[in-house]
């Protein structure tokens, strides 16, 4: 076997495996972000547009088309910005979230991660845009309520995982005695014909 033959075979055999969790939370935290982002932004630019030009209205039919190809100009701009910021608020706020549950897996609190990362994360958006101590308080105890919804989640799925593979190998052995029963039951049957054609007939 050459060379360049081994290396494919080192090279295809390499496997990245990410866990879900990395990846699932910023990608719904982005698309939701942009869709709150994109709706807020415009509305707000639509409402800037008309109460920056509400004393100076057209006239004309193309006053009219100008001022409306503007407001949709500007309409579009203010969403695509609306979307870009709140789609990377809630882009870090995730990424900060898969952190610190990251970290409490390498701690050994794996039981408890999902607590702790909204706990963490709840502390920390509170401490960022300097919220009152009282509002700081309820980010945190939404934090660990969303991380105590998520962690039992996360057990109920293990639960049922669990319960699949228990029956799943049920299933397998009772196919396995099915399977030997009809082999068994096949076999006598063949012995059975092959001893009737082969026995000699009276007279």
């Amino acid at each position: 076997m050459s060379s360049t033959e081994h290396d494919d075979e080192l090279l295809s055999a390499v496997r990245i495996d990410i866990p879900e969790r990395f990846y699932l939370l910023p990608g719904a935290a982005l698309i939701v972000g942009t869709t709150i982002g994109l709706y807020r932004g415009s509305r707000t630019a639509s409402l800037r547009f008309l109460a920056e030009n509400a004393h100076r209205t057209p006239k004309t039919v193309r006053g009219w088309y100008l001022y409306n190809k503007t407001k949709n100009y500007r309409v579009l701009l203010g969403g695509l910005k609306g979307a870009g910021a709140d789609a990377t608020k809630l882009g870090l706020t995730a990424a900060g979230w898969v952190f610190l549950e990251e970290a409490c897996t390498r701690l050994g609190l794996d039981d408890g991660r999902e607590v702790a990362a909204g706990l963490g994360t709840g502390t920390l958006f509170g401490a960022v845009y300097r919220l009152p101590w009282k509002a700081i308080r309820r980010t945190a105890g939404l934090g660990v309520v969303i991380g105590g919804t998520l962690s039992a989640l996360r057990w109920s799925r293990e639960y049922l995982r669990e319960q699949g593979a228990v029956r799943a190998r049920e299933l397998e052995l009772a196919a396995a005695d099915g399977r030997a029963e009809v082999v068994g039951d096949v076999q006598a049957a063949a012995e059975t014909v092959a001893g009737t054609r082969t026995r000699p007939k009276t007279a």
